[in-house]
């Protein structure tokens, strides 16, 4: 790994700087890259009545992050064979109503439901796990499924049942036995494990501040109950780029980053994957969430292809963007220490797969096939950058296509042509079989 530049920490100080000055109590971040802790940082108050200062150890709330641990529950589960993503949600809540949705689009909020279990945000209540339950004899769909994104706090609450349902075991139970020990995350709880942040609102006009309530979600845990610091956070960073042994495989991430819905159909700024969400942020997809709870805002993001996360959290719960933050805090990070420009070293022979290489014709486009990292690529010649590229992998006496375009086809020697996905790739530009007489 390359040395840390001299001028990031001061860089990233700079920034969170910056954004407590815009009427937040306090800011605390940190950054990751390659699995590595490279920088943290707070400034600002997480508690004026004790006068104590905020640091990257404080813990915070972190609201509806808590959701991505859910996801990953749902994910064990399924990898495990106890559910599939196609199921609907009343095979494993048996008799509940209006249980139709499938578990895929309650964790892409593509299931129609409400967004809140009640009125749990005007009159302060939380329901228990039974009323939960029968809350849903009068729930709202208020889009029909799969119509569009609806985010649903219900929704997940409802995914937290079934984890519950399926392992045997109380929700908060399996986050923390499955996912947050054995990832180290010590300072992620349930509740607020001193040093905590208090929250606050701060008045818009006045510039003073009120203190928030901790509100405990009860059976909507799973929506948005956890805390945590940024130094946890960023290992949470870590885990959503590469995944971790034991926890979950980097496929299955994978996974759950591939976009099941836009939030702008007509324009690709933020999509949802399974349970993740997704950000294009200047052409780079940045996979986290963010939070929000009372006096307590967050945001934890990394780019899957560099490994560069960040997470910044704010005891605000109004007026502080903690998702841009973090995702600035990596973007920074990964300007000002760029991945190293690696020399270029011949390949290994090819051997038999040299005879597919170089140009072939398909569709009358052309294509070009070559060898690099120790396999068989291809491309459709002319097509604009991340479109129209393909890595292979070996498959028998074929290839079969691993990434990019047509993904899972498989890729045949057939003489002096290529079979791939049902069309015939020939080293000459001809038409469709059946044509061949030039035209007047």
């Amino acid at each position: 790994m390359s040395e840390q530049p001299d001028a990031l920490a001061s860089a990233l100080d700079r920034l969170i700087a910056e954004r407590q000055a815009d009427r937040l109590p306090s800011v605390a971040a940190a950054v990751v890259r390659k699995g590595e802790l490279v920088w943290s940082g707070a400034v600002g108050t997480a508690d004026y009545d004790e006068g104590r200062a905020a640091t990257a150890g404080t813990q915070y709330r972190v609201g509806s992050i808590t959701k991505t641990f859910t996801a990953t529950a749902i994910m064990q589960l399924r990898d495990a064979g106890r559910l599939e993503l196609d199921d609907r949600l009343d095979r494993h809540l048996d008799g509940i109503a209006n249980g139709t949705p499938t578990i895929r689009r309650l964790l892409s909020h593509l299931s129609g439901l409400q967004r809140e279990a009640g009125e749990m945000f005007v009159d302060g209540s939380s329901p228990t796990e039974d009323e939960l339950i029968a809350s849903m004899q009068s729930v709202e769909l208020v889009l029909p499924p799969a119509e569009a994104h609806h985010y649903s706090n219900l929704a997940f609450a409802l995914l937290g049942q079934v984890v519950a349902r399926v392992s045997g075991e109380r929700y908060t139970d399996y986050v923390d036995e499955r996912i947050i020990r054995p990832l180290g995350l010590t300072r992620t709880t349930w509740t607020p494990s001193a040093p905590a942040a208090q929250g606050y609102l701060v008045d818009e006009f006045a510039r003073t501040v009120w203190r928030e309530p901790n509100l405990d979600l009860g059976a909507t845990s799973a929506a948005g109950q956890l805390w945590s610091t940024p130094e946890d956070l960023g290992r949470w960073a870590t885990f959503l780029a590469r995944g971790a042994d034991g926890v979950l495989d980097a496929s299955t991430l994978e996974q759950m980053c591939f976009p099941q819905v836009m939030y702008f159909p007509d324009r690709w700024v933020l999509a949802w994957g399974l349970g993740l969400m997704l950000v294009n942020e200047e052409g780079v997809i940045y996979a986290g969430h963010g939070g929000a709870m009372a006096g307590h805002l967050s945001g934890v993001y990394v780019d899957r292809k560099t490994e560069i996360g960040a997470a910044a959290v704010t005891n605000s719960g109004s007026r502080g963007d903690m998702d841009m933050t973090a995702i600035q805090l990596a973007a920074k990070t990964a300007e000002l220490w760029p991945e190293p420009i690696e020399e270029w070293r011949p390949e290994d022979d090819p051997g038999a797969a040299r005879a597919l290489l170089g140009h072939w014709w398909s569709e009358g486009s052309e294509f070009v096939f070559w060898w690099e990292g120790g396999t068989l690529k291809a491309r459709v010649v002319g097509a604009p950058p991340g479109r129209g590229e393909t890595t292979f992998e070996r498959d028998g006496d074929g290839w079969r296509a691993a990434a990019g375009r047509e993904r899972g086809e498989r890729l045949r020697v057939d003489g002096d042509r290529l079979i791939w996905a049902g069309y015939e790739f020939t080293r000459a530009q001809q038409p469709f079989p059946g044509g061949g007489q030039t035209a007047a």
